[in-house]
């Protein structure tokens, strides 16, 4: 691995564990091996280094659901956003470091005076949301999803799923127990009740 590289990695997990604040640039040249001067090369400041970090998170969301959604076909728009809540929650765990540094104070307290940094974090938030904004409209299109502000559907949706796995990361409720449940809510907020009698009984 590139000493660039770990040194992103390194210090993405010293952040989640222990926040922007307690996180020392001189335990993570011990961690790394790379000298301070080595790291500051590299981001001109802390603040440079986490803000780095957060714009890596972005391109491997994007990278991770795009192959996601390469390797896997759905039938209906509703398939698609149960594929993706699925999905989601799998990725918080396979990136816990990455969703724990989400879910901590810091990068939003930093985003406050620091526009790139709230800039990251929108394109973040905005990429999940387009996640499922873009299979709830190819559900109203094919009649599997009831017509309803997309966009609206699509926040209430994925405030759903993340708080879930906000739950999870503070070790508060098991998500894994709770994905039934989940898809289940999610069914009766999207789903097109003028479909069958049995879909409004619901």
């Amino acid at each position: 691995m590139k000493k660039k590289a770990l040194i992103l990695q390194t210090a993405a997990a010293l952040f989640s564990q222990k926040g922007f604040r307690e996180t020392s640039m001189a335990e993570l040249s011990r961690l790394t091996g790379a000298a301070e001067g080595t790291i500051f090369y590299h981001f001109k400041s802390k603040e440079d280094l986490f803000v780095a970090i957060l714009e890596d998170l972005k391109k491997s969301i994007v990278q991770e659901f795009e192959e996601y959604f390469r390797q896997n076909q759905f039938k209906t728009g509703l398939d698609m956003v149960e594929g993706a809540v699925s999905f989601y929650l799998s990725l918080s765990m396979k990136m816990e470091d990455r969703f724990l540094l989400l879910h901590r104070h810091d990068p939003y307290e930093l985003a406050q005076s620091n526009s790139l940094c709230r800039r990251h974090l929108e394109d973040i938030y905005n990429c999940f949301v387009d996640i499922f904004e873009k299979a709830i409209l190819r559900g109203q299109e094919d009649g599997s999803v009831d017509h309803a502000p997309a966009r609206k559907t699509a926040l209430i949706v994925f405030s759903m799923v993340d708080g879930l796995v906000r739950f999870n990361t503070y070790s508060l409720y098991d998500a894994a127990a709770l994905y039934k449940d989940l898809i289940d809510v999610c069914r009766r907020i999207l789903r097109n009740h003028q479909k069958t009698p049995e879909d409004r009984l619901c």
